[in-house]
């Protein structure tokens, strides 16, 4: 051997030697051993590069292995004279680096395994490192807020090179810190199974049952693997997979990992562990074991399962590898095992010998997994109470950014419900007794528990007969109501009208919102509140409960209805406003039929047992076969991946949702909510615009009913000097024209000061005439003249009415008259007697009674008559002149019948019960459905 050649082997050993010593020192967890190993790696690197002129390739040669890069260098070196090997500069850094790390490692001989062993101690405890004598068996009870073990123990270590041979713990880190990447031979592969059965019971053995998911795939057995752990799948903590089939399982892994980014990791948090922070774990960890057969897998394959790698630790994927060659750009710690029983791992090299902790008790593995899986159905199944719904402080949350509710529970941990910018609306579905009601109480008592009524505003709506949300607002027997509440509607039924009504105030408030927002120069509702800090601006959330019957008609006021939806549900995201459509079933929405635009602004999908075409049929059958008292929560417009599936707990019983609305109540009681209720006629006296009515005005309001509208704001005609300021009734049934006539005569009573004004009450057929009566006493307990006269008297009255307007139209009276309203019921019952003309001028009634609708109003008198049909009172008019009756209220009429009353829209009215249709042809485009006041009569 030449004297170079000697001089190189020596220096290659030397590099081995040193090789060996830094792996050791790096492999010790103390910081300090640490950190002296890579200054001495960064002193080579730093040699090589100003010594040597390496380029990049070999500067990470060098870093990787002082052989290799001796190797590689020489082949490189064109000149060998300039070789590193022929420059004596490289011997003498050796020299100094080999005596540097002489000192260190003695340190490290000396005190470094106690402080491996104080390390894992502190980092490790409990299942982590204990013996299993200690907690096999029992499962676990931490939840993650009392942090996470960083090392997990996989056996013993010692220094073969050290003196004495002190042995200290071997851990390696898990979970959130690095994947796990085993390397066995042929002989050493049921090594490997116990490795992973091993550390697989301490972290399941640590955390409560739920919190850690293990998954299953062995390319080269279908249910061999890991048989102790099986009774783990009745609580679906394991799932085994087909090893066929690893693309699902990876696909699987990758749609759990894209969830956890566009759905946890919010607000500037990186990992799911920041977001959990010093509290609860929020989002189970779920561990997929792969068994391979030492090949590498199919390119597909291994590029997903890389990017499954670089991106699980931070969403709670962590990834055990056994035998499958990979290389992956995230933490890893690699185990090579030998046939032995002991193991090199990257963190320890030659000089350190593992021997692996013994395999788990064979008859202790299946017990302690049964007695996981039992602890997990136990918290799956208890019943979970509403209370458990509630924060501990109420109004503590803050709704710039949106609302969350939790409704359910799965495993015992809460599941929400979001409304927001990115999941605007939710739309919920369950056919009748699958637990709607319950599931909107959970989701309201929920939201309201959290944000207080400057947070929060409610519109609650419920067709077809429901009363569910009655109890929000005030009532006979219950007093309190729902501070939240703004306005809450029952018993709709066939008021479709409402509905629209609901829809057009929030699109009225959508664009108040929109033209704050464009003055302060923002766009959505989080920055409004933030420029305006002073202004009120809660979010809304609008209910409506069997909303398909909203459109139930192919009519104009499912045309207003879509077109409003439509609007609200696309532009009421960055506004704050959020709705909440609740249906028996969604498939018969006839006013949706090509308006599928709609409901792809319901990214929020509610599907309750048996519920249809909520979520993303037919791939998503989730809630066919779903029990009672549960819910498929979906995020994502419905499709499979994003499936929750929860119990709701009890929210309607006793002592529940009641409860707390009494507690809110105390609180707040603030402004009580509308409410209208369509099963009840609304009382004139109680109604803030009669109340508001004062005498002095020279034109004063007829009140005639109940608009159906938001505000429950009552149907208008002012009685100004005009022509055509009369005001017919139409329909057959006396209970509905007295009411009208009643409440309009009340209202002008009510606005003139005492015998100001006078009344004449005209009762022409029998069955009015209780009516007058009632309204001439209350006309008169007001100070006012009210006259009640028969059929005996009628011509007689208007005969004298019109002469006087006559003799005012032709100077011969001065002008204006007093106040003067002729109230006549049932008009056409004396059209035969009006008909008769008078033998000295052979003018008739009929003649009085058109002069004085002409001309009345002009000198303050006016006509507010009932006739019982549309003919009839055309009778009453001149052959095709209908101005003279400038405002009408129809009842029992079909449209078609008033369509020369008023506009084309009146074709599409069908009459219904204790309803009517209003039309004033001075003052509105298209009619409006009224209810009519109930006036106190008996």
């Amino acid at each position: 051997m030449s004297r170079r050649d000697d001089r190189r082997r020596r220096i290659e050993e030397a590099f081995a030697e040193f090789q060996r010593a830094v792996s050791a020192a790096l492999g010790s967890v103390a910081r300090e051993h640490r950190a002296l190993a890579v200054e001495h790696a960064k002193d080579m690197f730093e040699f090589t590069v100003r010594g040597m002129g390496v380029d990049k390739a070999l500067q990470d040669v060098a870093l990787a292995g002082v052989t290799r890069f001796l190797t590689v260098d020489e082949k490189r070196t064109r000149n060998p004279r300039q070789a590193p090997l022929s420059m004596p500069e490289f011997a003498e850094r050796l020299a100094q680096i080999r005596h540097d790390w002489q000192q260190s490692y003695h340190e490290w001989t000396t005190s470094g395994p106690d402080q491996v062993t104080a390390l894992v101690n502190s980092v490790a405890a409990g299942p982590a490192s204990w013996p299993h004598e200690s907690w096999l068996g029992q499962p676990g009870t931490h939840d993650g807020s009392e942090g996470v073990p960083e090392l997990w123990r996989i056996g013993t270590g010692v220094v073969t090179s050290a003196p004495e041979h002190q042995p200290f713990p071997v851990a390696v880190p898990l979970l959130d810190q690095a994947h796990l990447h085993i390397a066995s031979t042929p002989d050493s592969r049921q090594i490997a199974d116990t490795l992973v059965e091993s550390l697989l019971l301490r972290v399941l053995s640590h955390f409560q049952p739920g919190l850690v998911h293990v998954h299953v795939w062995d390319i080269g057995q279908l249910t061999g693997s890991l048989p102790g752990l099986y009774p783990l799948t009745r609580a679906n903590l394991l799932t085994v997979h087909d090893p066929a089939r690893l693309h699902e399982l990876l696909d699987e892994l990758s749609e759990h990992i894209r969830q956890i980014h566009t759905k946890v990791l919010v607000d500037g948090h990186l990992t799911v562990r920041s977001v959990s922070g010093e509290g609860r774990r929020t989002e189970p960890w779920r561990i997929a074991v792969l068994f391979g057969n030492r090949k590498a897998l199919k390119e597909e394959h291994q590029q997903q399962l890389q990017r499954v790698a670089r991106n699980g630790l931070a969403c709670g994927v962590q990834l055990f590898i056994v035998d499958i060659p990979i290389t992956v750009n995230s933490p890893v710690e690699t185990v090579s095992l030998r046939g032995d029983g002991t193991a090199m791992c990257t963190m320890t090299g030659k000089d350190v010998r593992v021997t692996l902790d013994p395999p788990l008790p064979r008859t202790l593995v299946p017990r302690a997994c049964a007695a996981i899986a039992e602890k997990r159905e136990e918290r799956r199944t208890r019943m979970a109470k509403f209370g458990d719904l509630l924060p501990e402080r109420l109004w503590t949350e803050n709704s710039a950014a949106g609302v969350i509710a939790p409704v359910g529970f799965d495993d015992g941990e809460q599941v929400c419900v979001q409304l927001g910018d990115t999941s605007p609306h939710a739309l919920i579905g369950g056919p009748s007794g699958s637990g709607k009601t319950n599931f909107l109480y959970a989701m309201l008592g929920s939201l309201c528990a959290r944000y207080s009524p400057d947070e929060l505003e409610l519109y609650l709506l419920d067709f077809k007969e429901g009363v569910s949300f009655a109890q929000f607002a005030p009532g006979r027997k219950d007093p309190s109501w729902l501070p939240h509440a703004r306005l809450v509607g029952v018993n709709v039924n066939t008021d479709r009208e409402f509905g629209v009504a609901l829809l057009r105030f929030l699109a009225d408030e959508m664009r108040r919102r929109a033209d704050a927002a464009k003055q302060h120069e923002v766009t959505k509702l989080e920055h409004l509140r933030a420029e305006d800090p002073g202004g009120r601006w809660p979010r809304i959330v609008a209910v409506i409960d069997e909303f398909q019957y909203l459109f139930g008609e192919r009519d104009q006021v499912t045309a207003a209805a879509t077109q409003l939806l439509e609007d609200v549900a696309r532009r009421g995201r960055s506004q704050g406003i959020h709705l909440v459509l609740s249906s028996q079933d969604v498939s018969g929405i006839e006013g949706f039929w090509g308006k599928s635009a709609i409901f792809e602004q319901f990214t929020v999908r509610i599907a309750l047992p048996k519920a249809r075409r909520v979520l993303a049929e037919p791939q998503n059958d989730a809630a066919v076969e779903l029990p009672r008292w549960h819910a498929v929560i979906n995020h994502e417009s419905g499709v499979k991946p994003g499936n929750e599936i929860c119990r709701i707990p009890d929210s309607t019983s006793k002592g529940t949702m009641d409860f707390l609305q009494a507690q809110l109540w105390q609180r707040e009681r603030g402004r009580a909510p509308g409410l209208f209720d369509g099963s009840k006629i609304p009382l004139l006296d109680a109604l803030p615009d009669f109340s508001d009515l004062q005498p002095g005005d020279s034109s004063p309001t007829v009140l005639l009913g109940q608009v159906i509208d938001v505000a429950g704001s009552a149907a208008r005609v002012r009685f100004a000097r005009t022509p055509g300021r009369n005001i017919a009734v139409v329909g057959s049934v006396v209970q509905d024209a007295a009411a009208v006539l009643a409440g309009a005569a009340a209202s002008l009573g009510r606005q003139h000061e005492p015998h100001e004004a006078s009344f004449t009450l005209a009762s022409l057929v029998d069955e009015a005439m209780p009516s007058a009566l009632h309204l001439a006493k209350r006309l008169r307990a007001d100070g006012h003249d009210a006259e009640v006269i028969g059929i005996n008297r009628i011509r007689e009255v208007l005969d004298r009415t019109a002469a006087q307007l006559q003799q005012i139209g032709t100077g011969q009276a001065d002008a204006p008259l007093a106040p003067h309203y002729l109230v006549l019921y049932g008009v056409d019952a004396a059209q035969t007697l009006l008909e008769q003309k008078d033998p000295a001028t052979r003018a008739s009634g009929v003649d009085s009674l058109r002069t004085v609708l002409k001309h009345g109003p002009e000198n303050r008198t006016h006509v507010l008559g009932w006739w019982r049909g549309v003919q009839r009172l055309k009778a009453s008019l001149p052959p095709g002149v209908y101005d003279d009756i400038g405002a009408w209220v129809a009842f029992d009429v079909q449209g078609k019948e008033l369509l020369s009353l008023g506009p084309e829209q009146v074709m599409a009215w069908s009459p219904r019960p204790r309803r009517g249709l209003f039309f004033d042809r001075f003052e509105h485009s298209r009619p409006q459905v009224i209810i009519p006041f109930d006036t106190g009569e008996a």
